[in-house]
């Protein structure tokens, strides 16, 4: 599948004066020149990013995430998977249907990241590429949860069909700081071949790997093959699932331009595109809008909410935006019943809501 969307011979990451993420230089050892590394990059993070959440969720913690406790967040149908103990039998006896009680987490959770860094995720129109886009965010995300004793893993994809690297889910500053280290050094000796986008497999990988009930952020661009949708649904079956997808401003619209020579990231493809052309622009338009429209059917059809992160947004705005999406679809659900779940699930995935 080509895509017109990528730079032609994009490098693993690239390295303006305000990169995100640094590569680590070359090293016998390889050791403790990218653990300082890490170490630079966590600190830069938590004052640029952290330091500006700092006391703008407070009160949100309890509300992004369900679990076992004792404050009602919402009555949903029974499934194959849930405790039997948990089902409400008044509203049953209602609703004629078996329906189950989730509360407001009260006890640490265990959180995972299944991130993409195939050859899609290197492309970027300005300074910031998705790949240090979704890797800044990991580790900040990453941070939030640890400094409330949850346990975080990730999952380290680069385009082969089983994942580079498995972190277990622990917490802990030393741990971070592994996390940001095998973050650097992902990618930077591929095996031969292409580098795609295997949504689906890694997926099904995620939900044969985490046992336990988890928070499971899914970290990509979703430029992929079709079929992921089921394995995602699949996931979101088991585990609370959020999308965390990253996008350009150049996928949407292709800019006024001459012709260019252009190399697919993921396949080695490559095509010459004439910019001049206001009808190839208007097409490309049309098609980018058709995606993005089936991409958002796709995540409200399996119940994830997505969090959206643009290469020119600063990612404190888009992380404080999602968390007052998440704490008002949590308000539309204390009315109960399946009416007010449908709705908040449409809020927080940022479709209108019609009565």
């Amino acid at each position: 599948m080509f895509s017109f969307l990528r730079k032609p011979k994009p490098p693993a990451v690239s390295q303006p004066e305000n990169a995100s993420v640094a590569v680590a230089s070359p090293n016998p050892s390889g050791t403790v020149d990218t653990i300082s590394q890490a170490e630079k990059w966590l600190k830069r993070l938590e004052w640029t990013v952290l330091k500006r959440l700092d006391g703008q969720l407070q009160g949100d913690y309890r509300s992004l995430f369900r679990g076992v406790g004792l404050v009602l967040a919402d009555l949903r149908e029974y499934q194959s998977h849930d405790d039997v103990r948990h089902i409400d039998w008044n509203v049953t006896a209602r609703m004629q249907t078996p329906y189950v009680r989730e509360h407001q987490e009260d006890r640490e959770v265990a959180a995972w990241f299944v991130v993409d860094l195939s050859g899609s995720v290197d492309f970027g129109s300005g300074p910031t590429t998705k790949r240090q886009l979704a890797c800044d965010t990991v580790l900040v995300l990453s941070k939030m949860l640890a400094q409330h004793g949850n346990r975080v893993g990730v999952m380290l994809f680069t385009g082969q069909a089983y994942a580079q690297s498995v972190l277990p889910a622990r917490s802990g500053r030393r741990h971070l700081l592994h996390m940001a280290h095998q973050l650097l050094n992902a990618g930077q000796n591929p095996l031969p071949g292409p580098r795609s986008t295997l949504l689906s497999q890694w997926l099904a990988q995620a939900n044969s790997l985490v046992r336990r009930r988890s928070v499971v952020f899914v970290v990509s661009d979703f430029i992929s093959a079709p079929g992921w949708e089921k394995n995602l649904s699949m996931l979101a079956r088991r585990h609370e699932v959020v999308a965390v997808r990253l996008h350009d401003p150049l996928e949407l619209s292709w800019p006024d331009s001459s012709m260019v020579l252009m190399q697919d990231a993921e396949s080695g493809e490559q095509l010459l595109v004439d910019g001049n052309d206001t009808g190839f622009r208007q097409r490309f338009a049309a098609l980018a809008q058709e995606r993005e429209t089936a991409l958002r059917d796709s995540l409200a059809h399996a119940g994830v909410d997505c969090l959206e992160l643009r290469t020119d947004e600063a990612l404190d705005q888009a992380l404080l935006r999602f968390a007052q999406l998440r704490k008002r679809a949590s308000q539309l659900n204390t009315g109960g019943g399946p009416q007010a779940h449908r709705a908040a699930q449409a809020f927080a995935s940022g479709r209108s809501v019609h009565a």
